[in-house]
């Protein structure tokens, strides 16, 4: 088995091949086992969410970002709400202002078809 072929001259070993293929799979097990999986919570609202609705929802988003998974909150338009995407926009805009302290913003509200979306980040625990 070749170990390292730019050296000069190259250097290798003598080894069983499947012993080195079972190795490197436990390696990479290893390594897979150790990756930190993202966690993507969903918040929905809608253009004309209540004051009391909004409150609610960001509770819940505050322990999601604290839990350290990511938060994607979108405002659903159905029918002819999609008149108030300005609403919409401040909704999210209001939301993400009120996370500042748990979390960054990702991705700005985008409009997707009917959907409004913006992404948050749990900000680094220290």
């Amino acid at each position: 088995m070749e170990i390292s072929p730019k050296a000069d001259p190259p250097v290798c070993k003598v080894m069983d091949y499947k012993k080195f293929l079972y190795e490197q799979k436990k390696r990479e097990k290893a390594l897979k086992a150790k990756a930190s999986k993202v966690v993507v919570k969903e918040i929905r609202f809608g253009p004309q969410t209540d004051d009391h609705d909004y409150e609610f929802k960001k509770k819940h988003a505050e322990k999601f970002l604290k839990d350290g998974a990511k938060l994607k909150a979108f405002v659903f338009f159905k029918g002819r709400s999609i008149v108030f995407k300005e609403q919409g926009q401040i909704l999210l805009l209001r939301l993400a202002q009120d996370l500042e302290d748990y979390g960054k913003v990702e991705q700005m509200p985008k409009l997707e078809g009917k959907r409004m979306t913006m992404f948050i980040a749990p900000k680094k625990s220290k």
